[in-house]
């Protein structure tokens, strides 16, 4: 008598189950890699007004100091971003050379020039933001502790136009707070990223962290790991 279902589905069971495994840890593998910061949040860069503050001109060929526009990362949790006035004080009419000069540069800082005779702010979309539940970072506690802004932003003065250099996860928070010595530097060189930029290539990795923990003990630095730190 010939049977119901040929002999090969004996295996079908086994087939299904290895299947269904095998999705599901893709599936997993999937999720865990792109579904991160570091997958979506690096290299994100929205458009701005005007085509963007260029950093590269500013910070970068004009040397301007990072504090001169983020005037409360000293003192404030929040890096400010400029008010118009501060943009204004530059670019007014006829102010630069420049703007004599070129037509361009006229027509693209125009819109500082209205945004002050309207007395309206700039919108300028934010590239950097922690998770609502995490508490603001606090600018003024690192740059008190000589964590360099190169460490966190990348060298912002190389950019025409700002995008998110690292994840700012919180593995890469907690990362830095356990062996935080490789980001520190001299207290007088946090904001001139050239500086810190040759320094970091300079130094090897061991003269760098050595370096980095005289520092650590030098300035009585504790970098939390407890969640309050942060979720509170």
């Amino acid at each position: 008598m010939s049977t119901i279902f040929p002999k090969w589905t004996n295996g079908l069971p086994t087939m299904i189950a290895g299947g269904t495994v095998g999705t599901l840890a893709l599936v997993v593998g999937v999720v865990w890699y792109t579904f991160t910061p570091a997958y979506w949040a690096v290299g994100y860069m929205p458009k701005q007004p005007g085509g963007g503050f260029n950093h590269q001109i500013h910070a970068g060929k004009l040397g301007m100091d990072c504090r001169y526009c983020h005037t409360h990362v000293e003192s404030s949790s929040e890096a400010n971003i400029p008010s118009v006035k501060t943009c204004f004080g530059c670019h007014a009419e006829g102010k630069l050379q420049v703007y004599n000069d070129s037509d361009a540069h006229k027509g693209k800082t125009a819109f500082i020039r209205e945004a002050y005779a309207e007395d309206k702010p700039i919108e300028w979309r934010r590239v950097h933001k922690v998770a609502d539940y995490v508490r603001n970072f606090p600018h003024h506690a690192h740059v008190a502790a000589g964590v360099s802004c190169l460490s966190c932003h990348g060298n912002i003065a190389r950019m025409p136009e700002v995008w998110q250099e690292e994840s700012l996860s919180m593995g890469w928070c907690l990362d830095c707070h356990r062996n935080p010595e490789k980001n520190l530097v001299p207290k007088d060189q946090v904001t001139r990223l050239f500086d810190v930029e040759d320094l970091f290539k300079a130094e090897n990795e061991a003269k760098r962290i050595d370096n980095g923990k005289k520092f650590y003990e030098e300035r009585r630095l504790a970098a939390p790991e407890n969640c309050g730190a942060c979720h509170y």
